[in-house]
């Protein structure tokens, strides 16, 4: 099959890598000649474990290519992804320019039936927006449906390869049809495509992401009380996640979540709540608990030394808002590092990826470390903001050495407290009870 991914971004190279690995022929049309420049030659402009791989074989092979000429792009396709960003409006609401964009272009340019997919997270009712604006300027047969994307950032290639779930709003057989050939590759076990209405569709990847971003601020809103009565975050955590009817997931305490979904997607939903006279108050309160838990691991750390940090040193282990990703969109790192450079502090930091999308978000005063243990010489504190794999079991021996105040300040949850308590750290965590004597509260 014939296939135009429009727009090469997080969710459109990733599907268009994956589409041309099951066999069709992709085009990805992109209007940023740097980007598709950079893409031709196999450079990958996000860091996605597994996409470079990808990209490369299926480009050498002859099934994917990239363009800027995306009217002839859509003109040689039968099926075309909208995969364009929807960044967020002044009102909290997606802003659909970059859509509506797409849509004249394709009305501009129908030469025959085709298949419209709205891949990019829209509110409801776009679907509708995009047939409107191609049905204004064309005359042909076509079908809009939606596809909402669940790819996990750090896990989008497992995710589309070998998908939970593949969502379809339709309102006709052709498309129906044309969209269960294209995804029959991707669920040869079973059959994991769910078809419904198109609105229901739109609906359903808000309600997914408000779901589990409440599931996260519900730990982080129970951790705070949890560490005012005594009782482990992480013990609860185990005994609500064994309940079949809870489960284990998204239940982690933290320092807040981020990224380029949650945060914009709670807020487009609330917006559109607001539009039809309905007022989202959990996802209100969802939203206002994330922005509080961003500030903890600084609260942590000025009930350990005070609200005055002149003089000061802090090293961040992790900038990127979650492991196996640079994404640094409403990263929790950045309220952190701005927290305690506003209170004196010199700031350090060390990630394994994400230092080049992290420069765009902090000026000279956060100095970036190449070495993580390096990047804790003179400190005095150490502070856990993303899980990466290589600070779970760090060298805590060295660890001591190099800083000039053993203390650990853990936005994760990766540590024993209790033994580093006892090799003489100073230990915060997440919704544990902190030690006696702590003004952490």
């Amino acid at each position: 099959m014939k296939v135009c991914i429009i727009g090469s971004g997080y969710v459109g190279l990733v599907a268009a890598a994956c589409l041309a690995n099951s066999g069709n022929s992709v085009i990805g049309a992109d209007i940023d000649e740097r980007k598709v420049s950079m893409l031709r030659e196999n450079k990958i402009p996000i860091y996605e474990p597994g996409l470079a791989d990808l990209v490369t074989r299926n480009q050498a092979e002859g099934r994917l290519s990239f363009t800027t000429d995306v009217a002839a792009a859509i003109r040689e396709c039968q099926v075309i992804f909208i995969a364009v960003g929807t960044p967020q409006g002044e009102d909290g609401s997606a802003d659909l320019q970059h859509v509506s964009a797409v849509a004249r272009t394709i009305g501009d340019n129908l030469n025959g039936y085709k298949v419209i997919v709205d891949k990019s997270t829209v509110p409801v009712g776009t679907a509708d927006h995009v047939a409107s604006i191609i049905a204004s300027r064309a005359t042909g047969e076509f079908s809009v449906v939606s596809n909402p994307e669940f790819l996990k950032e750090g896990a989008a290639v497992q995710d589309f390869l070998y998908p939970d779930r593949i969502v379809i709003g339709a309102d006709d057989v052709r498309a129906k049809e044309i969209m269960a050939k294209l995804y029959a590759p991707f669920q040869r076990s079973q059959n994991k495509i769910i078809f419904m209405d198109v609105r229901s569709a739109e609906m359903t990847k808000y309600a997914a992401n408000a779901m589990l971003a409440t599931r996260i601020s519900f730990m982080n809103e129970l951790s705070l009380l949890c560490e005012r009565v005594g009782a482990d975050i992480d013990m609860v955590r185990r005994g609500i996640g064994s309940d079949p009817r809870i489960g284990p997931k998204f239940l982690f305490a933290g320092a807040g979540f981020g990224g380029s979904c949650f945060p914009k997607d709670i807020r487009a939903l609330m917006e559109t709540g607001r539009q039809y006279d309905h007022e989202l108050t959990i996802l209100k309160a969802v939203y206002a608990v994330n922005e509080r838990q961003k500030l903890r691991l600084s609260q942590l750390v000025t009930g350990h030394y005070g609200e005055d940090l002149t003089g000061k040193v802090f090293t961040l282990w992790g900038l990127a808002f979650k492991p196996e990703t640079d994404d640094m969109r409403e990263a929790p790192s950045i309220v952190v590092a701005r927290e305690l450079i506003s209170r004196g502090a010199t700031v350090r930091a060390h990630d394994p990826v994400a230092f080049e999308t992290a420069r765009q978000h902090f000026d000279a005063s956060v100095v970036f470390e190449p070495d993580n243990y390096e990047a804790l010489r003179d400190s005095d504190g150490l502070l856990i903001v993303t899980e990466w794999q290589m600070y779970r079991t760090p060298d805590f021996g060295r660890i001591k050495e190099l800083m000039r105040t053993p203390a650990v300040f853990d936005g994760r949850n990766l540590y024993e407290g209790s033994a580093l308590r006892t090799d003489g750290f100073a230990y915060y965590a997440i919704g544990r009870p902190a030690p006696r004597g702590s003004l952490s509260g």
